[in-house]
């Protein structure tokens, strides 16, 4: 076989020379077309050396504590915060947060950003471009209405008259009696408006006529017929409303008392009592025809809570003419027992009056005693200052009689009590064990001075080993954001949020607090609350003493397999919650996490990408099970974090007045960790 002749040395590194020179001249063309891209982008961010965390600090507003708050997004929504970070809104308490250099336009920077200068403007410039969600775009809104608001405030001054006048409240009386003719009710969108709410004796009598039932959808009876939901019905509600608390959320419902004829799961005639409160619906009290017990425990001022009205299903055994008559004989006081019908009838006149009585409301038809209702926690009489009557009924008249003359609490000055005893202490220095962020409502003035002065004077908080700080965002009014200024500024524990309530968006002033946990304090721990939760901080720091600290930590009253609402008004969408059930999640009133999930939390959300949920609680759950993949969690339940009221021993009481709040304190005072069920 001949063999192949070898080429010469000099001809392959000919060869090898060509072929670098062709590299090389590639390579020259590249830099020629890119170079001046990757100097424009050089050049962007060596013009901006503000980090993701900057903040300045107002010196003419030192008493105000507050945090750091990254935005939606680290796109535009990360852009407005830094202009409203510019404009002194937000500062951080402690010195080495808050320095800034001798000419006072660079912010200090007080976080590394996870990636280098490069990649950091090329998620940027991607993020600009990505889709917003429903979720995100409500934010946007909130966010540029938050902007404005604050500015808006820093140029709105309260003159004397106004500054007295919002503080003091209006000096008028209240109406003593009020009524409104059905064509009024209508105008007013059914509702009737009861200026100072009502007080023990006062009563409303409603005249109307029901509906003749009419077909409709009901899921829950699709539910039962195999996709057959299609009933009669006819029902009305009258409904003793309170004020409105957060935008996006509906009004408290103080009292829910619907009347069914036609339509409910059981077929048959029924009353339903429930309360609602920021959205939070309790036990409903059902009224069927079968009267109550008449335990001294169930009684509502001596009435049973539901009387006795003839029922198709159930027929009266009636006493033989021979017992009747030995009864009489042997002297048995005989009480003649009649059983009325159902007090409504469609097409028929009814006149409904409901009493406020000592202990609970008193629901009278036809003269005849129906049924009654004890209050329930979280609300006063006075909080009733609205009467929607809605559903299928025609309204003839109203009528409200013996009202308070006067409201107790609508002014800031009554609840504010400006006292240096009062105050929050400044932010330690050193670690603390818990961090707690309470959740709060622009307008909720008395329920933060119920809470300054009863558990936040608790020892582990007056020796800063717990601190507590309230989170609030803007509310559409000024006066009343002017009044929000003033409180934090005097009693330094409000921590004020540029976006503009509303209840999808409380989501974010969790993020915040897990943010101020880490940044402002470094906690242990970091539990959320609302502002109306009374806390035991002594036996939530035992709690958590007793969980072993090689696992991360999340506490609270847990909720496993909890499934979505597809269905009604808080229907959550397959868009935004595709599974069938929810991880496992924390009751809102109050939970704990420890600091490395809340690290986690701060850092996805910097990196954008931590899923933000419309439900607060149930967006901490699907947090840490994302954490919990990579590093393992405790997850520790107790019923002792309510959810709803109060139970013997608890750790957090919800639903809590600000008056049942001072109760709770006293309690706990004389060493009684017992409830206050009272109005």
């Amino acid at each position: 076989m001949k063999r192949l002749k070898l080429e010469p040395a000099s001809a392959r590194k000919l060869k090898l020379s060509h072929l670098l020179l062709v590299v090389g001249a590639l390579y020259l063309l590249f830099i020629t077309l890119k170079f001046p891209k990757f100097l424009e982008l050089a050049t962007s961010m060596g013009g901006d050396d503000s980090p993701i965390g900057s903040v300045k600090e107002d010196p003419e507003d030192r008493s105000l504590s507050k945090t750091v708050i990254t935005s939606v997004h680290e796109d535009k929504f990360h852009q407005k915060l830094e202009d409203f970070q510019s404009q002194n809104v937000l500062k951080m308490p402690r010195k080495e947060h808050a320095e800034v250099e001798a000419n006072g336009s660079r912010p200090t920077k007080i976080s590394q950003l996870r990636y280098g200068r490069i990649m950091e403007e090329i998620m940027r410039r991607r993020n600009r471009t990505s889709e917003l969600s429903t979720l995100e775009k409500m934010a946007d809104e909130a966010w540029s209405l938050g902007l404005k608001a604050w500015q808006e405030l820093g140029k709105f001054k309260l003159d004397e008259t106004a500054q007295t006048s919002l503080l003091e409240g209006p000096i008028e009386s209240c109406p003593s009696w009020v009524s409104m003719s059905g064509e009024e009710l209508a105008q007013g969108d059914r509702l009737m408006f009861l200026p100072c709410g009502l007080a023990a004796g006062s009563s409303i009598t409603v005249v109307g006529t029901p509906h003749h039932a009419h077909q409709e959808y009901v899921p829950q009876l699709a539910k039962l017929r195999s996709g057959n939901g299609v009933a009669m019905v006819s029902q009305f509600m009258v409904e003793l409303q309170g004020l409105k608390a957060v935008d996006g959320e509906e009004p408290p419902k103080i009292l829910h008392l619907n009347p069914r004829l036609k339509g409910d799961w059981s077929h048959r005639p029924v009353i339903e009592h429930n309360t609602c409160y920021r959205m939070q619906w309790g036990t409903g009290q059902r009224c069927n025809g079968l009267s109550s017990k008449n335990d001294e425990d169930m009684l509502v001022d001596g009435y049973a809570r539901c009387e006795k009205w003839m029922r198709n299903d159930i027929v009266d055994a009636k006493e033989s003419k021979t017992t009747s008559w030995f009864k009489r004989f042997i002297g048995r006081e005989q009480k003649p027992e009649v059983t009325w019908p159902f007090p409504f009838v469609e097409g028929g006149l009814f006149i409904l009056t409901l009493r406020a009585g000592v202990d609970g409301y008193h629901i009278n038809v036809g003269g005849r005693h129906i049924s009654s209702f004890p209050y329930r926690t979280g609300f006063t009489l006075e909080d009733a200052t609205g009467l929607a009557i809605k559903g299928d009924v025609d309204v003839h008249q109203v009528y409200a009689t013996s009202l308070p003359t006067s409201h107790p609490s609508f002014s800031p000055k009554r609840v504010l009590e400006m006292s240096e005893k009062w105050k929050a202490h400044p932010l330690p220095e050193r670690p603390v064990r818990l961090f707690v962020g309470v959740l709060s409502a622009t307008n909720h003035f008395a329920e933060r001075m119920a809470i300054r002065k009863t558990w936040m004077q608790s020892a582990a908080i007056k020796s800063s080993d717990v601190v507590a700080r309230f989170f609030v965002a803007l509310n559409p009014r000024k006066e009343v954001n002017a009044m929000l200024k003033k409180e934090a500024a005097y009693f330094g524990d409000t921590i004020i949020l540029p976006f503009m309530d509303r209840y999808e968006l409380v989501v974010l002033k969790t993020i915040a607090i897990c943010e101020f946990g880490i940044q402002n304090v470094t906690a242990a721990f970091t539990m959320k609350c609302d502002d109306d939760t009374f806390l035991r901080v002594d036996a939530v720091l035992n709690e958590i003493d007793g969980i072993s600290s090689k696992k991360s930590l999340y506490m609270g009253n847990l909720n496993l397999l909890h499934r979505p609402l597809r269905n009604g008004k808080w229907a959550v969408t397959y868009e935004e919650w595709s599974e069938d059930i929810y991880p496992p999640y924390a009751n809102g009133p109050g939970y704990v996490i420890s600091s490395d999930i809340a690290k986690f939390i701060v850092s996805q959300h910097r990196n954008r990408r931590l899923r933000l949920f419309k439900m607060e609680d149930v967006s901490m759950g699907i947090w840490v099970e994302e954490f919990n993949s990579s590093v393992p969690v405790q997850y520790s339940h107790s019923w002792k974090f309510c959810q709803y009221g109060c139970m013997e021993d608890y750790y957090t009481a919800h639903y809590q007045s600000p008056r049942q709040m001072i109760c709770l304190w006293d309690k706990l005072a004389r060493g009684q960790a017992q409830c206050c069920n009272f109005r």
